[in-house]
């Protein structure tokens, strides 16, 4: 049988998932993998439509679709993002409709999931027939336990499509509410904030000046006293997407450095404001893929956080409460980040006048949180992210991003369990009495509640700062 598959590696056929896909199109030759590399040439298939429509017979011709792809900033990258968007732009959903579909990715499983669950949904919206995704760490194809296991999955897949099985529909269709929002007035009858000497940014993918988002930034802008500086990233001269070089890893340099306008927008606009308002449209199931550009060239820092300490909040246009995936990435990258998500307003609840109330709402709150220097303690999203990085820029990755184990050294964000000196005094001390002493074993697990919050209540009694 034929299957296309559709390459979202900006390296084209060096792309380490691509060796994946030439692997399983070894192991089954009786089968024709086409892979096709639209990341790469994605700015050719933009503007000839005869290009373009090459790769659409090919998708037509086939009996099912790979979608293979490297994680990209916890999706796929800006390139991909911009041929799923075309798919639809130019009016070829039809091509995809009841063709069979899987995904094969590769990261080192930092938010790989929030990628599968992406293309999982573009995939049901295209009513394609997903079958399942292989999510692998970058090496895996190294072992030959995951050898085999990558086989089997390709076995289903193929077995899937030769008897027709039926397959599971994980995402029901986003419903668009079609509503304009008129700012209500109620904005310009409250009491202008004062931002207290606080530099605000509003960063926005913004492209149409009648749309709700545009009013919707307006009248947030309106509830200050001072100035508001709106920043367009549609107005920033970016040359192209991010390459997956690592040049950057050793010394923070993008290759693209002395060539476009990136890393000065980046160092000048986006990492000086206190607060920042992100500003974006849903396209699909994410935001537009000028935004995922600024992400993915942002980059170049490596995994060195450095906007921290920030307040910030999302204006957003679109059904995001039909989209858990994308609201569980903007507060997993928000805490991982150390900064703070104040709130999000969107335009698919309520009316105009609810809308403005909410849009003063988070305009008071970022700035009282500024003063206070807030910030929301990480969850499962930030703390699990930090050690993957951790484990990974101490380990196999330490020799290429050499800036940031620099970073990590410095910052003591090596903090592996056996470097905790009173932990491991514990573990000597208690483990072999545990382990020997059933009398003690017992009188131990008895007082264990008690005795793990007694040091947190003498802070309750005698209050700390």
């Amino acid at each position: 049988m034929k299957i296309a598959v559709l390459n979202g590696s900006p390296k084209g056929n060096l792309s380490v998932t691509m060796q994946y896909i030439l692997y399983i199109q070894k192991k089954f030759p009786q089968h024709e993998l086409k892979i096709l590399n639209v990341a790469q040439q994605i700015k050719t298939l933009e503007k000839d439509q005869e290009k373009f429509q090459e790769v659409i017979e090919v998708i037509k011709a086939s009996e099912g679709v790979i979608w293979g792809f490297p994680l990209y900033v916890t999706l796929v990258s800006s390139q991909y993002k911009h041929f799923i968007e075309l798919i639809s732009e130019k009016g070829v959903e039809d091509a995809f409709k009841d063709k069979y579909a899987a995904l094969v990715c590769t990261s080192i499983h930092f938010y790989d999931h929030t990628a599968v669950n992406y293309i999982n949904a573009i995939s049901d919206d295209l009513e394609m027939r997903f079958v399942g995704f292989y999510s692998a760490e970058m090496m895996d194809l190294m072992e030959e336990e995951q050898r085999e296991n990558l086989v089997s999955f390709a076995k289903d897949f193929f077995y899937t499509i030769e008897n027709k099985l039926s397959t599971t529909r994980r995402y029901p269709p986003l419903k668009l509410r079609e509503y304009k929002y008129t700012p209500s007035g109620l904005i310009n009858d409250k009491e202008k904030i004062h931002a207290n000497g606080k530099k605000i940014s509003i960063i926005t993918d913004l492209t149409d000046e009648e749309s709700n988002l545009a009013k919707m930034i307006k009248s947030f802008q309106d509830c200050f006293s001072s100035n508001v500086e709106i920043i367009n990233v549609n107005d920033v001269d970016i040359k192209g997407g991010c390459l997956g070089c690592c040049q950057c890893a050793y010394d923070n340099q993008c290759i693209y450095r002395d060539k476009d306008g990136f890393t000065e927008f980046y160092n000048t606009k986006v990492k000086t404001p206190d607060i920042i308002i992100r500003a974006l449209t849903i396209k699909d199931r994410y935001f537009s893929s000028r935004w995922k550009l600024v992400l993915d060239r942002s980059f170049f820092n490596g995994h060195v956080p450095t906007i921290i300490g920030r307040q910030i909040g999302y204006i957003i246009s679109g059904p995001l409460g039909q989209i858990p995936n994308l609201r569980q990435i903007i507060y997993g990258m928000t805490e991982l980040a150390d900064n703070n998500l104040v709130d999000i307003v969107t335009d698919e609840y309520g009316e105009s006048r609810d809308i403005d109330q909410m849009l003063y709402n988070l305009a008071e709150r970022v700035v009282r949180l500024s003063n206070s220097n807030y910030i929301s303690p990480g969850t499962y999203l930030a703390v699990g992210g930090r050690k993957i990085f951790r484990d990974a820029i101490y380990g196999r990755m330490r020799f290429v991003f050499q800036a940031d184990h620099r970073y990590y050294e410095e910052h003591g964000l090596y903090d592996f369990p056996q470097d905790d000196e009173q932990a491991k005094k514990m573990n000597d001390m208690f483990i072999p009495l545990i382990n020997k002493d059933e009398k003690f074993r017992k009188m131990f697990y008895s007082r264990t509640t008690t005795e793990m919050v007694k040091p947190l209540q003498e802070i309750v009694k005698n209050p700390k700062k």
